[in-house]
């Protein structure tokens, strides 16, 4: 899900994010300015312990979504949606990074921040575990489980495309409803079935959804 309101730089935040997570793991090393410009042009990556070790970084590939395929393609049959549009949906919301520590010291700046490499608040996950498999998981859980976001994002799209009616007037086919359903809620989601035209926020993330399409598809196939 797309985190609302954002005005600042993914990777001006990102860098200020992971120097804040080193800091308080004790390196010594204060945070950078926050006029600093980043030292590269794509977000850095996120770290955390290894299940086997507590003092090996994991690297951000492992929170890549090919990483998830077996997830994908187990969590989208128990949900009944289509794994293309899981994966897709993964992809589009791997624009931040993910990991345990860095998102909880990315929460600490944004408290209303998403969880999971889904990317889900809390609110969706609250009303999409309800007597569910994951029932007695709590949101919290979501940054340490990989698994669960999986599992959580597949059951909020299929919650959607519950939602939507046997037919509408509107120019998008299910999994694009469903898809942004998943970015901007399932209110507006109906209105966009019903033929209001999606804002800019929502065409990007549209148009992210084409651009990893034919690469999620691959992955769930292969």
């Amino acid at each position: 899900m797309a985190e609302r309101g954002a005005k600042w730089p993914w990777a001006v935040l990102a860098l200020a994010v992971l120097a804040i997570w080193a800091y308080e793991r004790g390196d010594g090393s204060p945070p950078p300015s926050a006029g600093a410009p980043p030292a590269v042009s794509s977000p850095p990556a996120a770290v955390s312990p290894s299940p086997d070790s507590s003092s090996s970084p994991r690297s951000s590939a492992d929170y890549s979504p090919p990483h998830f395929v077996p997830e994908v393609r187990k969590y989208a049959a128990e949900a009944g949606i289509d794994p293309q549009l899981l994966m897709a949906i993964l992809f589009n919301e791997s624009y931040k990074p993910h990991g345990p520590d860095v998102e909880r010291s990315w929460q600490k700046m944004k408290p209303e921040a998403s969880f999971g490499v889904a990317n889900m608040h809390r609110a969706a996950y609250e009303e999409c575990r309800r007597g569910r498999p994951f029932a007695d998981r709590p949101w919290e859980d979501l940054p340490d489980d990989p698994a669960l976001a999986v599992q959580a994002a597949a059951w909020h799209l299929h919650d959607l495309g519950a939602q939507l009616p046997a037919k509408w007037a509107g120019s998008y086919n299910r999994n694009e409803l469903m898809a942004l359903g998943y970015n901007t809620g399932a209110g507006n989601m109906l209105a966009f079935a019903r033929g209001a035209n999606p804002g800019p926020e929502a065409r990007s993330y549209l148009d992210r959804l084409h651009d990893n399409w034919a690469k999620s598809g691959a992955l769930v196939a292969s």
